[in-house]
């Protein structure tokens, strides 16, 4: 055999023995005597071959063709379908693969299915081609070709249990063991077949970060059931990801259940005095103080909750909002907590706040749990706001004479893998009135402080508090929802103002 045939033997390309030394015969011509028949086959064969990628995270879809070597991470159920028209079944076994650069999931159709279901099994590498397209768990490759690779070593880990760290995009069958960190309600959504779906969210983490996780249908109800500071088992996840940040999933098939296990997570979090408008942050701290809940009405009628807190670790301290059902938590002063991804704003009286809608967690620590600061010379046996003695007054029993005006848009999308709807788009804005230094509803000739929302403008000012309504005779001009502080005498039920700001 010539060296032609044994280059062509190598090829894995769709060209016959004929083509290719025909191919091979022109290389020589065009190169004019620079490359004998060894050189010019090895090129031809490399023009062949320059489909196969550098690794799976190469592979996209539009790709006409791809060639790649991965090892099978997981083997998923054959199934069985009707195909329109014909009398046979279809048959159909989606099979998970990585390498070092990632996981994708490929699909093996029919015969090769068939046989695939008995003899392939995680752990062993695959030499794989097939088109790429978009599919539920991102890119997937419909195969062409796949054959088994003995003499190929692929560096990737083939485990049950993951640490969440360790968690990709298109993983499926993935058990990881967390601390629970956030619960969620159940909510309801229309699927475009009339069904109704259901959908919650948990936040868990451990030693190596956190991630979202979303429970759907029969398992959503999970999310009401189990309580934050527990140890919980995912079975059965698959990995997805949502406005670039990767989820972790559960269906009818998984589960999460509670263990005995003491899952250690540990915050990793920003300094308050390191915060930026703009940014989306993980912050820790001590409540200071904490306001009493708020309730308003959206544009679209319906009623939307905010309460404030203000938080302080030992770079400074920053009010923080929370939306919708995060204003139910109970948070107490003294209570150390994590907030997660939260969206720092513009807040009153060119201050920053924090806003935690939808998309955060607020996490109540443990005493012992290490909280990580920008500073080391923190007093270690200090607790709750002793912590912080040194820097500030205990706010707990002083009213804050600041408001904040804060705006939550949360757009939950709903992904099921028979459907897609969206449920509990909502945007809501709140203004926070906050108490007086002195009852403006004291006798006559008192001076006040009266902090409130300009529910009327003109003459008078009228403010509400969301507790109780001031007349306030001023010239100041100022706006319908506008958040002001009055100070004055307090005569008949109105307050004469010297100042308005």
């Amino acid at each position: 055999m010539g060296v032609i045939e044994d280059v062509h033997g190598d090829l894995d390309a769709d060209i016959s023995l004929e083509e290719f030394r025909g191919a091979v015969e022109e290389k020589v011509e065009q190169m004019g005597g620079l490359a004998d028949e060894e050189t010019a086959a090895m090129l031809i064969a490399h023009e062949l071959d320059d489909d196969e990628v550098n690794g799976v995270a190469d592979v996209e879809p539009g790709m006409e063709e791809a060639k790649f070597v991965a090892k099978v991470t997981s083997v998923g159920d054959l199934r069985t379908f009707e195909r329109d028209g014909e009398d046979a079944d279809g048959h159909v076994l989606n099979v998970d693969v990585a390498d070092e650069t990632g996981s994708i999931r490929i699909s093996l159709w029919d015969e090769q299915a068939k046989a695939a279901e008995d003899e392939l099994e995680p752990g062993q590498v695959l030499r794989i081609k097939g088109r790429p397209k978009d599919g539920y768990s991102g890119t997937e490759v419909s195969v062409d070709q796949v054959e088994p690779d003995e003499d190929t070593e692929i560096d990737v880990q083939v485990q049950d249990t993951y640490a969440i760290s360790d968690l990709s995009l298109g993983l499926s069958d993935v058990n990881v063991r967390a601390k629970l960190l956030d619960t969620d309600t159940v909510r309801t959504f229309d699927r475009d077949d009339g069904s109704e779906g259901k959908v919650a969210n948990l936040t868990v983490g451990d030693h190596t970060g956190r991630i979202r996780v979303t429970l759907w249908d029969e398992r959503a109800g999970i999310a009401e059931e189990l309580d934050p500071g527990i140890s919980v088992e995912i079975v059965d996840g698959y990995v997805r990801e949502r406005n670039g940040s990767l989820e972790l999933h559960v269906g009818n098939r998984g589960a999460v259940e509670d263990i005995e296990e003491d899952i250690e997570y540990v915050p990793e979090s920003t300094p308050i005095e390191d915060l930026q408008i703009g940014d989306t942050v993980d912050i820790a701290g001590v409540i200071r103080s904490s306001d009493p809940k708020r309730t308003f009405d959206r544009d679209d009628g319906s009623e939307g909750q905010v309460k404030n807190v203000r938080v302080q670790d030992e770079t400074g301290d920053i009010r923080v909002a929370l939306w919708g059902e995060k204003a139910d938590r109970e948070l107490a002063p003294g209570d150390k907590v994590q907030f997660a991804d939260i969206d720092v704003k513009d807040g009153w009286a060119d201050d920053i706040e924090g806003s935690a809608g939808w998309q955060s967690t607020v996490t109540v620590l443990d005493s012992s749990s290490p909280t990580e600061t920008a500073r080391d010379d923190t007093d270690s046996d200090a607790t709750g706001l002793d912590a912080f003695a040194d820097d500030s007054e205990d706010e707990s029993t002083t009213a804050d004479s600041g408001g904040t005006t804060s705006t939550d848009s949360s757009s939950t999308t709903a992904t099921d893998t028979d459907s897609t709807a969206t449920v509990d788009a909502t945007s809501a804005t709140s203004t926070d009135a906050n108490a007086t230094t002195a009852d403006a509803t004291g006798g006559d000739g008192e001076h006040v402080e009266f902090t409130g929302t300009v529910v009327q403008a003109g003459n008078p000012v009228v403010l509400d508090d969301g507790e109780e309504t001031v007349s306030v005779e001023t010239d100041a001009d100022v706006h319908l929802g506008q958040e002001v502080t009055a100070r004055g005498e307090l005569r008949d039920g109105t307050l004469d103002a010297d100042d308005v700001f």
